[in-house]
C-alpha cells in the first residue's frame, strides 16, 4: 500500500513531462509554418541560386494556382535548366500553354524524341 502513492507521483510526472515536450513541439511547427517556401524558392531563383528541382515547384505551384502566365515562366526555366523525360511535367506545360491559346504543337520542349 505504501508503494501506491510513489508510483502515482511518478505516473503523474512522466505524464506532465510529456504533455510539456508536446507542447514545446507545437510552437516551434507553428514558427516554421509561417516560412512561404515558394517566396524562398522565388527569391533564390532571383539571386541565382536555383535548381531544376525548384523551377518544377514554382511551375507546379503556379500551375495549380491557375497563374498560367507566371507558370508558363517556371516551365520553360526547367526545361532551358535540363531535358524533361516525365510525361507529367510535360503534359502540365502543355495544359499551360493550352490555357493561354498558345500553340503547344510546335513547341521544342514537347517533341517527341525517339527517347520519349
Amino acid at each position: 500500500m505504501k508503494k501506491l502513492p510513489w508510483l502515482l507521483l511518478v505516473f503523474f510526472s512522466f505524464t506532465s513531462m510529456a504533455i510539456c515536450a508536446q507542447e514545446i513541439e507545437s510552437d516551434t511547427i507553428e514558427k516554421n509554418k509561417k516560412i512561404d517556401v515558394v517566396r524562398v524558392y522565388e527569391q533564390m531563383a532571383l539571386d541565382g541560386s536555383s535548381s531544376p528541382y525548384m523551377y518544377r515547384e514554382l511551375a507546379y505551384y503556379y500551375y495549380f494556382r491557375n497563374d498560367y502566365d507566371i507558370a508558363k515562366t517556371w516551365f520553360e526555366k526547367l526545361f532551358e535548366a535540363e531535358e524533361q523525360s516525365d510525361k507529367k511535367v510535360k503534359h502540365r506545360y502543355r495544359q499551360t500553354l493550352k490555357a493561354l491559346s498558345l500553340d503547344y504543337k510546335d513547341n521544342p520542349h514537347l517533341v517527341r524524341t525517339s527517347a520519349n
